[in-house]
C-alpha cells in the first residue's frame, strides 16, 4: 500500500495556493508574498521527499488514481488524475528542491521590488504547472499543464516588463515554443485517432505500442511530432533561440528555467513516452543526431560570449542536446535521465553563482571583472565546483553522467555521435575555464569591483546545497554502481567497458580547461580580453552563427510583409466593401428623406412632373405605332 503515493496529490497543490494568495494579496502583500511561497515550496519538497522515499522501497507498485471524470461524450470518457512511478518520483524531488532553493534565494536577490509578492506568484504558478506536468496521468492532461509552463515562463522572463528586450524576450519564448507545441497537440491528435478506445493515459500508450498495436510510419510520424513538442521546450536546435534570450528575466529565474524545470520538461516528455520512440528507429536516430548536432553547436557559440548568464544558457542548449542525444542512443532512459538529474544540481549552482556575481559588480559583461575571487570566497569555490562538474571532471558528478551518456554512443557503434560528444565536451571544458578565470582571477577590470562583497547568507546556503549536491549526486549511478539505472527502469542496465570512455573524456575536459587557462588565465585575461573580435571566426561564433538573423529576413521580414498585404487589404478592399454599402444605403435614406419632406408644394411638383412623364411615355407610343 502506497500510502505517500495517495497523497501526492498535495504536491502541486501547495504552489497553486501560494499563486492564488499572491494573487489576490497583490501588491500589498509584498512582505508576506516570499514566505508563502517559500513556505508552500517547501511543503511541496517534504511530500516530494517522502514519496520518492517510498519509491525506494523493494516492490514498489505505480500508483494511478484518475477517478475524476472530465468529459463524457457517449460511450467516450476523459479521466483526469495523477500517477507515480519512479520516473516522475525522480523528477518531484528534482523540481521541488531546484523551486525551494531558488525561493529560499529570491528573498534577497529580489529584496526591494516593488512587484516581489507579484514575482512570488508567478514563480508558485510555474511550480504547480511543472509539477502537474510531471504527475500527469494522460497525454491531454500533461498538455494543459505544458501550455500552462509556457505561460509561467511568459510572466517570468518579462517580469521587467518596463525594459523593452525583457518584453521581446518573452514574447520570443512564448512564439516559438508555440511551434513546438503544435506538433505536440498534432501528436495527442493522432493518438487519439489511432489509439484503441481513444485512450491517451500513458499506461495504456505503454501496452499499445509494446504489442505493436501502433507500428511503422505510425508510429514514427508520432514520435516525430512529439519530438517537435520536445524541441520547442528544450530549446534544441533550430528552436533554441528563444532560451539564451530568456537571460532578461530574473537570474534565480534563469536557474529555474534553466535547470530542472522548464527546459527539462521536453526530455522528460520523450522520456515520459519512450514507448513511441522505442517502436520507430527513425525517430530514436532523428533524436540523437538532433541532440548531437544542437550539443555541439551551442558549445561552440558558448566560447565566444561576453554576458555570463548567456554562456550558461548556451550551457543549458548543449546539455540538452547531451540528454537527447542519450535518449537516442540508449535502450533505456536512464542515462538521459541521469545527466538531467546531475544537471539540474551543478545548472541551478551555476546561475544562482552568477546572480551572486552579478548581485555584487552590478554587471553581467565577464571583461569588466577580474579578481573576484579575494572579495567572494563562498561564491568562487561554489562556481569552481559547478563548473567542474559542468566540464565533466571527476569525480564531481557531471563527470559520470556524461560518461553514462558517452558510454551509451561507443556501446552502440554510434562513433560518430560518441567523437561529437567528446568534441562539445572539451568546448564545454574551455568556456567554463574562460569564464572562471576572466571572473574570479587576474587583476579587476570592472569599476564596480571595490564595492564587490560576498552575498548574505540567504543566498550562499542555497549555493552550498547545491555545491554538495553537484559532488554527491553523480555516484548514484557509476561504471561500478549501476543502482540508478536499475532503480529507474526496472531491470539491471547492460555493462559496457568504460574504462577508454572515461579516460577520453576525462582527457579532453582536461585539456579544455588547460587551454582555457593558457588563453585566460593570471596575468593573460586584460591581453585575452582586450585582443578578442578580431577574426571573422571569433564574429561569426559571437554573433551565433547569425542564427536570428537568418530567421529574421527568412520567416519574420516576410511574415511581417505578408501581414502589413492582408493588413492592407481587410482595411482597403473588405472594409471598402462594407464601407461602399453602408454608404450606398446611407445615401439611399437620405435621398428618400428628401423625397418625403412634408411640403405640399412638393409634394404637388412631383405629381405634375411624373403626370408629365406619363403623357409624354403615352404620346410616345401611339406616334411610335402609327409610324
Amino acid at each position: 500500500m502506497e500510502a505517500f503515493a495517495q497523497i501526492a496529490w498535495l504536491i502541486p497543490l501547495f504552489p497553486l495556493i501560494a499563486f492564488l494568495a499572491s494573487l489576490a494579496a497583490g501588491r500589498g502583500g509584498k512582505n508576506v508574498g516570499p514566505y508563502v511561497g517559500i513556505l508552500a515550496t517547501f511543503a511541496s519538497f517534504i511530500v516530494s521527499v517522502l514519496v520518492f522515499a517510498e519509491r525506494l522501497g523493494r516492490g514498489a507498485q505505480d500508483y494511478t488514481w484518475n477517478s475524476l471524470e472530465w468529459i463524457k461524450l457517449g460511450n467516450y470518457s476523459l479521466a483526469m488524475g495523477y500517477e507515480i512511478n519512479n520516473l516522475n518520483a525522480l523528477m518531484l524531488i528534482v523540481v521541488s528542491l531546484v523551486s525551494l532553493l531558488v525561493n529560499i534565494y529570491s528573498k534577497e536577490y529580489m529584496k526591494g521590488d516593488e512587484r516581489i509578492s507579484v514575482y512570488y506568484g508567478y514563480v508558485a504558478l510555474f511550480t504547480f504547472a511543472m509539477l502537474g506536468v510531471v504527475m500527469s496521468e494522460n497525454l491531454l492532461q500533461l498538455y494543459i499543464f505544458w501550455e500552462l509552463v509556457g505561460l509561467g515562463s511568459f510572466l517570468l522572463i518579462g517580469f521587467w516588463y518596463y525594459k523593452p528586450e525583457a518584453k521581446a524576450a518573452a514574447k520570443k519564448a512564448f512564439v516559438i515554443t508555440r511551434i513546438g507545441d503544435v506538433g505536440l497537440f498534432l501528436a495527442i491528435l493522432l493518438l487519439f485517432w489511432h489509439m484503441p478506445g481513444h485512450s491517451l493515459d500513458f499506461t495504456n500508450i505503454h501496452n499499445a505500442f509494446a504489442e505493436g498495436k501502433i507500428s511503422g510510419g505510425t508510429a514514427t510520424l508520432i514520435a516525430l511530432l512529439i519530438f517537435v513538442g520536445a524541441v520547442g521546450k528544450s530549446g534544441q536546435f533550430p528552436l533554441h533561440t528563444w532560451l539564451p534570450d530568456a537571460m532578461e528575466g530574473p537570474t534565480p529565474i534563469s536557474a529555474l528555467i534553466h535547470a530542472a524545470t522548464m527546459v527539462a520538461a521536453g526530455v522528460y516528455l520523450v522520456a515520459r513516452t519512450f514507448d513511441i520512440f522505442q517502436a520507430s528507429p527513425a525517430a530514436l536516430d532523428t533524436v540523437a543526431y538532433v541532440g548531437a548536432f544542437t550539443a555541439i553547436f551551442a558549445a561552440t557559440i558558448g566560447v565566444a560570449q561576453n554576458d555570463i548568464k548567456r554562456i550558461l544558457a548556451y550551457s543549458t542548449v548543449s546539455q540538452l542536446g547531451y540528454m537527447m542525444m542519450a535518449l537516442g542512443v540508449s535502450a533505456t532512459v536512464s542515462a538521459g535521465m541521469f545527466h538531467l538529474f546531475t544537471h539540474a544540481f551543478f545548472k541551478a549552482l551555476l546561475f544562482l553563482a552568477a546572480g551572486s556575481v552579478i548581485h555584487a559588480v552590478h554587471t553581467q559583461n565577464i571583461r569588466e571583472m577580474g579578481g573576484l575571487s579575494s572579495k567572494m570566497k563562498i561564491t568562487t569555490w561554489t562556481f569552481a565546483i559547478g563548473a567542474l562538474a559542468l566540464s565533466g571532471i571527476p569525480p564531481f558528478s557531471g563527470f559520470w553522467s556524461k560518461d553514462a551518456i558517452l558510454s551509451e554512443a561507443y556501446a552502440g557503434g554510434h562513433i560518430v555521435l560518441f567523437v561529437v560528444g567528446l568534441i562539445a565536451a572539451f568546448f564545454t571544458a574551455f568556456y567554463m575555464s574562460r569564464l572562471f578565470f576572466l571572473v574570479f582571477t587576474g587583476k579587476p577590470r570592472g569599476e564596480h569591483h571595490g564595492h564587490a562583497h560576498e552575498s548574505p547568507p540567504v543566498m550562499t546556503v542555497p549555493l552550498l546545497i547545491l555545491a554538495v549536491l553537484a559532488v554527491v549526486s553523480g555516484f548514484a549511478m557509476t561504471p561500478f554502481n549501476g543502482w540508478f539505472g536499475e532503480w529507474l527502469t526496472g531491470h539491471a542496465p547492460e555493462e559496457h567497458s568504460a574504462s577508454l570512455v572515461m579516460v577520453l573524456s576525462t582527457v579532453v575536459g582536461l585539456l579544455g580547461i588547460g587551454l582555457g587557462y593558457r588563453m585566460y588565465g593570471g596575468s593573460r585575461a586584460a591581453g585575452a580580453v582586450s585582443a578578442g573580435g578580431g577574426s571573422w571566426l571569433y564574429r561569426l561564433v559571437n554573433r551565433k552563427y547569425y542564427i536570428d538573423e537568418l530567421y529574421d529576413v527568412v520567416f519574420v521580414k516576410p511574415l511581417k510583409a505578408l501581414g502589413s498585404a492582408l493588413t492592407a487589404f481587410d482595411r482597403n478592399v473588405v472594409d471598402g466593401i462594407v464601407r461602399l454599402c453602408a454608404e450606398a444605403v446611407t445615401g439611399l435614406g437620405r435621398l428618400g428623406s428628401r423625397m418625403q419632406n412634408g411640403q405640399v408644394q412638393t409634394y404637388g411638383l412631383v405629381m405634375l412632373l411624373c403626370l408629365v412623364a406619363l403623357t409624354l411615355v403615352f404620346v410616345g407610343r401611339r406616334l411610335w405605332n402609327v409610324w
